[in-house]
Formats: C-alpha cells, structure tokens, sequence
C-alpha cells in the first residue's frame, strides 16, 4: 500500500508472513537483495552494503536498452530486526535526497514493514513517486518470494 502522509513523504506498507528477523535479512544481505531490486529492469549489475552507521549502500541496474540506473545511500542509524534509517540518491538525480526510515513491526507471527521517505519538496516526492511505481509492485511481490523462501 502506497500513502501519501504529507507533501514531502511516501509511505509504503506491506505485511509479510514471516517472523522480523527474516524480513530484515532480506533487506540488508546483498545475495538476497539482487534477487528482488531492480525487478523492472532488465539485470542488477551491483548491489552494496556496509550495513554500520556511517556505512554506504549502492545499487546498479541495467534497463532493456542497457542504460545504467544507479541508487546509493549512507546509513544513518540500524536497529537490527527493527528500524534502518538511510539516506535514498538516485544518481541521476544527486539534488534529491530522500530520508528513508524502515520500520518491521511483529504481531501475531506476521511483520509489517513500513517505508517512509521524507523529501525536501512535494516536487522531488512527486518526482520519485513517478520513477518508483513502475517496479514497486514487482519488486514488492519479489521481496516477498525472497522472505517466504528463507
């Protein structure tokens, strides 16, 4: 479920039926992370971690006419199992930067994850918001497959 908070934030939630360390795994391990990233486009070339506050994160995949669309970050605060909080650049775009905090919630042997991305402007969360529905719901149904499979 994609929301729209405030001018400046998307919120996207989703419940998974998988116990919070799971879910968390395959957010922060990178063999996981390449298989559900990117699901829009054609291959991930790169997929980083150094998974510490202060660490960096990359990612890098190939659209169908072999254009390179590459995402990177720094980690700002981790509690594992629990919260990440890390800043989102599309390279393409290095003036926006959206501040993402990910929180795993656990009730009843499910977690809810939810993703908040706050923005500077309503015109660079609308501008993300465009690039990001195309393979939101793909990579969604991916990340998924990629829990219920550990």
């Amino acid at each position: 479920m994609v929301t729209l908070p405030t001018d400046e934030q998307i919120l996207i939630t989703r419940t998974f039926d998988a116990p919070p360390h799971l879910v968390y795994r395959a957010l922060t391990t990178p063999e996981l992370v390449r298989r559900w990233w990117g699901a829009q486009f054609d291959g991930v070339t790169t997929i980083e971690i150094d998974l510490r506050v202060g660490g960096t994160w990359r990612y890098v995949t190939v659209t169908n006419d072999g254009t390179e669309v590459a995402f990177h970050g720094e980690y700002r605060e981790i509690v594992p199992y629990g919260r990440l909080v890390y800043t989102e650049v599309w390279d393409d775009l290095p003036a926006v930067v959206g501040l993402t905090t990910v929180t795993l919630t656990s009730a009843h042997g499910t977690t809810t994850l939810a993703r908040l991305v706050k923005f500077d402007t309503m015109q660079d969360r609308d501008e993300h918001l465009r690039y990001m529905q195309d393979g939101l719901q793909a990579a969604m149904a991916l990340f998924e497959q990629v829990v219920l499979s550990l």
